[in-house]
C-alpha cells in the first residue's frame, strides 16, 4: 500500500509533456485496461473511450481546448464520452454478456432487467445524460492511479469545449457526447510544475470518523 500512496504522491497534473517520449504498447494496454475494470453504476459503462493519437485531428482540438500544449504534445490523448441515452437496447446487451460470461440463462435476469430499466429508463434525457457523464470520473480516476503506478504522466482535463469536440470528433451520429479529457505521456523537464509541493487538506480537515 506505501507503494500505492507513493505513486500518488509521484503524480500531478502534467503541464508540459515530452513529445518525444512514447507510451509504449504494453504500458497503453494496461491503462486502457484499467479503464475497463472500472466499477460504473448497474455496471452498464454507459459510455465510449477514444484513444487519439493522429496528429491531424489533435490540432484541431487544440483551439478548442484553451489552446492547451498537452493536447498534442502528450503521447496519448485519452478522450471519455458519454452515452446521451441509455435505452433498453443497450440494457439487453448488458444482460446478454452477464447471461454469456457467466453462463447464466437471461430468465434469471428478468428481475434485475426489470429493476435496471425501472431506475434508469426513467430518467429525463437529461438527468440520463449527467448520469452517464459522472460515470466517466471513475473510470478517470482508475486512469490516473494505472498511470501513477506505471510511472507515466498525465493530465485531467475539463478545459474545452464539449460542443467543438463532438463535431470534430462525429458524436452526435454514435449517441456520445464528449465528458472529459486526459493527456497521457512522459513530463518534460522544463515543466516547473512536477517541483511545486502537492497541496491537499489535511487528514482532520476532510475525513470525520463516526
Amino acid at each position: 500500500m506505501n507503494n500505492y500512496i507513493d505513486s500518488l504522491q509521484w503524480r500531478y497534473a502534467t503541464k508540459k509533456f515530452d513529445r518525444n517520449k512514447k507510451v509504449s504498447d504494453t504500458d497503453l494496454k494496461t491503462l486502457l485496461e484499467s479503464m475497463r475494470l472500472t466499477a460504473s453504476s448497474y455496471g452498464l459503462q454507459p459510455y465510449h473511450i477514444f484513444v487519439i493519437t493522429n496528429p491531424e485531428i489533435r490540432k484541431k482540438l487544440q483551439p478548442v481546448s484553451w489552446g492547451q500544449t498537452q493536447i498534442v504534445d502528450a503521447s496519448h490523448l485519452i478522450v471519455l464520452t458519454h452515452k446521451t441515452e441509455v435505452d433498453t437496447d443497450w440494457i439487453d446487451g448488458y444482460l446478454a454478456n452477464i447471461s454469456e460470461t457467466r453462463n447464466i440463462p437471461m430468465e434469471a435476469l428478468t428481475e434485475y432487467a426489470d429493476f435496471m430499466k425501472s431506475k434508469v429508463l426513467a430518467l429525463s434525457p437529461e438527468e440520463q445524460a449527467t448520469w452517464a457523464a459522472k460515470q466517466n470520473y471513475l473510470a478517470l480516476g482508475n486512469l490516473l492511479s494505472a498511470a501513477a503506478e506505471l510511472r507515466l504522466d498525465a493530465c485531467p482535463m475539463e478545459g474545452f469545449e464539449a460542443e467543438a469536440y463532438d463535431e470534430i470528433l462525429g458524436l452526435s451520429s454514435k449517441g456520445l457526447s464528449t465528458s472529459l479529457v486526459a493527456a497521457v505521456g512522459y513530463r518534460s523537464t522544463k515543466d516547473e510544475t512536477q517541483h511545486y509541493a502537492k497541496v491537499r487538506q489535511p487528514e482532520n480537515k476532510l475525513f470525520t470518523h463516526l
